[in-house]
């Protein structure tokens, strides 16, 4: 018993630092690609997200309307309204797509 217990110890800290890493990435990636639009607090107060009509992620009830998988189907295929994009597909990994996903979560108050 005591031997799995020694085992068990080392695979939670690596499952720890993994998380933790892939938030971080998520926090990166948003700040490399989403903040010119969606702002650094998620607000969409920016000079192009005002411009485009980008939601406040920092609203919770705006966040519990879109889910994750609509998040992410936004992001991979892009937005369009009418004939006018609003954002353009992604040529992020769907692992990016996912942690930048997983970070404005974070954002919500």
């Amino acid at each position: 018993m005591k031997k799995l217990a020694l085992l068990a110890l080392p695979a939670a800290f690596a499952l720890a630092l993994t998380t933790t890493a892939f938030a971080a990435d998520g926090k990166a990636t948003y700040s490399d690609n989403c903040t010119k639009c969606h702002g650094d607090d998620g607000k969409g107060a920016t000079k192009m997200g005002t411009k485009l009509g980008a939601k406040d992620y920092s609203d919770a009830t705006v966040q519990a309307a879109v889910s994750d998988d609509q998040a992410f189907k936004s992001i991979k295929e892009g937005l369009k309204k009418d004939d006018k994009t609003l954002m353009k597909p992604s040529e992020l990994s769907d692992e990016d797509i996912k942690a930048s996903v997983a970070y404005l979560r974070t954002l919500k108050k």
